[in-house]
């Protein structure tokens, strides 16, 4: 008989995706949640997973052989918690169940960052697919060009989105340094999870733990030009660095291999470019990407391909048909002379490169950024500051506050470059969206939450008009 299996928070993207590869392991699996919704819930359903939502002690009867807990809003004093804890169930983490039962002896290519981890692990795991390496994956979102968030494989490599936000509520370490990966990938590095970490220097702490582990024949990839991400390097690295960038780093480190990947030739919307590797012209890339973040993921995974084996030319051929991540800059409607965007950017930074990379490429058309500043960082009006600028690249912006959030808005809207509106009633503004001036328009949807149904609601509004 098999092992069975109970993941507490199933709904998460790393929780439901290891409840597929413990599926795909041979485990019994199960699950619960507060809400499960899509994608999550349908990849759970294909792979036959018992999801239930809320939390009835009855459905830990019969008791499981393990409980894996997530750390998204089960601290002590949840009844599941307290129930596991009372009937001395075993448990663990996600990610010390991912690093224990999965990746040990796999060649883990881990793709960590403040921003584009996801991305940069999509277009990692669709390179060594497209290799013929059948690589296993673990990714927090739907590649568009494969058919799930994760599976095992068939091959030594695994590549893994590597989450700083801590493990647990028993384990205040960051995810990642469970996986002890020997190719990995530092795209960034800024303050964010202002709910765990008290300033920028405590995230770069755990981001050296995490270099501790790369082992000395691995490879580091990271940016040039990221003074953050110098000063982690330079808190002690043992591993050689290949970079990616405009120009090569103001203060190079001796485990810098000279190794400059670049961008020659770009288009202003990044949609197309030229990948050279120091001096070395190595091919062009004309994808359905756009902007600067995007282009410099494909020289990071590029770099990071080469690593395991797969030249640059294979590298480059892949990316050229790699379609992108749901929710990341995914069209979910087009109706009449409007399009409509699903986007997971959550932070400043985030909402301000995609916001320039739309930008770009639409020319003068009509940009309308519809907010929901609802992660922790943002609700808790951590970088308030940079929410008035951050949407620079839109004609208008729609600020939208949950119930979540802590703060008032009203300052932001003031402050804010662009003209800005505050919400907190969804119908009423998902109506004065549908009811704007006919006209050529993008609009831009911005959360990291199912945003109370917005995604299926504001284009039936817009059909409706």
């Amino acid at each position: 008989m098999s092992q069975y299996i109970y993941f507490l928070g199933i709904g998460g993207t790393l929780m439901g995706s290891l409840a597929q590869l413990a599926v795909e392991m041979g485990f019994s699996v199960a699950g619960s949640d507060q809400a499960v919704y899509p994608p999550m819930s349908d990849q759970l359903k294909d792979a036959n997973i018992k999801v239930f939502e809320g939390f009835d002690p009855a459905q830990m009867k019969p008791a499981p052989d393990l409980v894996v807990i997530g750390n998204a809003g089960l601290p002590r004093g949840h009844p599941a918690v307290e129930y596991v804890l009372k009937n001395n169930i075993p448990y663990t983490s996600g990610a010390e169940w991912l690093g224990r039962y999965v990746l040990p002896s796999r060649w883990v290519i881990a793709a960590s960052g403040t921003h584009g981890k996801t991305t940069t692990a999509s277009m990692l795991a669709w390179i060594l697919d497209c290799a013929g390496l059948s690589p296993g994956y673990l990714i927090g979102g739907v590649p568009s060009n494969l058919d799930r968030s994760a599976r095992l494989g068939q091959s030594p490599f695994f590549v893994v989105e590597a989450d700083e936000y801590d493990t647990s509520y028993f384990d205040r370490r960051s995810k990642f340094v469970h996986y002890r990966p020997r190719t990995l990938l530092v795209n960034n590095l800024e303050y964010d999870h202002a709910d765990i970490f008290p300033d920028l220097a405590a995230i770069a702490t755990q981001f050296h733990h995490l270099l501790r582990a790369v082992p000395g024949d691995g490879l580091i990839v990271a940016p040039s030009a990221d003074d953050d991400v110098n000063d982690v390097l330079n808190m002690g690295c043992w591993t050689p660095v290949s970079r990616f960038g405009s120009t090569r780093p103001r203060l190079p480190i001796p485990q810098d291999t000279g190794e400059l990947w670049r961008a020659t030739s770009s288009s202003s919307d990044g949609s197309h470019f030229d990948v050279a590797c120091n001096d070395t012209n190595l091919g062009r890339i004309h994808w359905s990407q756009i902007g600067e973040h995007n282009v410099n993921n494909a020289l990071a995974v590029i770099a990071a391909a080469r690593h395991v084996g797969v030249p640059a030319e294979v590298s480059i051929d892949a990316l050229n048909r790699f379609a992108g991540v749901k929710r990341r800059m995914e069209v979910i409607a087009r109706i009449g002379d409007v399009t409509v965007y699903d986007d997971f950017a959550h932070h400043p930074t985030a909402i301000r490169t995609t916001l320039q990379g739309l930008r770009n490429k639409v020319g003068n058309e009509e940009i309308i950024a519809v907010v929901e500043p609802r992660s922790h960082t943002m609700s808790l009006g951590t970088l308030r500051n940079d929410l008035a600028t951050c949407c620079a690249a839109a004609d208008e912006v729609y600020w939208f506050r949950g119930e979540n959030i802590k703060w008032d808005l009203t300052e932001l809207v003031q402050k804010c470059v662009v003209p800005a509106h505050q919400h907190d009633n969804l119908a009423r503004m998902i109506k004065t969206l549908a009811r704007l001036p006919k006209r050529k328009r993008h609009i831009v949807i911005m959360s990291n939450g199912g945003f109370g149904g917005i995604y299926e609601k504001l284009p039936a509004a817009l059909q409706n008009v």
